[in-house]
């Protein structure tokens, strides 16, 4: 094998030309990759605050969207129970009428059971304050001995409550 030598000839930076490299001055001069640089920087944060909105929009719609849905299916489930409540004051007059018969007992058995499950509850009125928002007072009477006035004294409708939603309001006699 034939060895083969190389000289290297070495270089030194004080050989360079002054100026020719700009080692020689104070401040290197800003090169047009520190140019293209700061400029992607400055396009990669605009890009970056732009994903961070629409991530955060697309959160909101989300959120509204499940709230918007919940909503009405809520509003569904209240227009269905306000159809039913005609069944129950039917079963309650039946109960009044005949308050022995075992069938209407299971009636308004299985009817109360059914609005249990679905969360609807029958206002409690006689011996309670009237509410506006609750009670529509159809009938003033004088009131009975120990009852404070604005007091209800008699129902002739029940009221029903789905949640903290007013289903139908009850109809009720109220103490002067």
């Amino acid at each position: 094998m034939d060895e083969k030598n190389t000289d290297i000839e070495q270089v030194s930076i004080n050989d360079a030309e002054p100026g020719a490299t700009g080692a020689n001055d104070n401040a290197p001069a800003p090169s047009a990759d520190d140019a293209r640089i700061a400029e992607l920087e400055k396009s990669l944060a605009e890009m970056n605050d732009k994903y961070l909105r629409v991530a955060a929009e697309l959160e909101n719609t989300r959120r509204r969207a499940a709230i918007d849905t919940e909503s009405r299916a809520r509003m569904r489930a209240m227009s269905v129970a306000e159809k039913i409540l005609p069944v129950s004051d039917a079963v309650d007059a039946a109960l009044k009428h005949a308050p022995d018969d075992a069938g209407i007992k299971s009636m308004a058995a299985a009817l109360k059971s059914a609005f249990d499950s679905i969360g609807i509850t029958r206002m409690k009125t006689v011996g309670e304050p009237l509410d506006p928002a609750k009670h529509n007072a159809i009938q003033v009477a004088p009131a009975p001995e120990n009852v404070a006035p604005n007091t209800i004294i008699d129902e002739f409708q029940a009221g029903y409550m789905m949640g903290d939603s007013v289903l139908r309001t009850a109809m009720v006699v109220v103490a002067k």
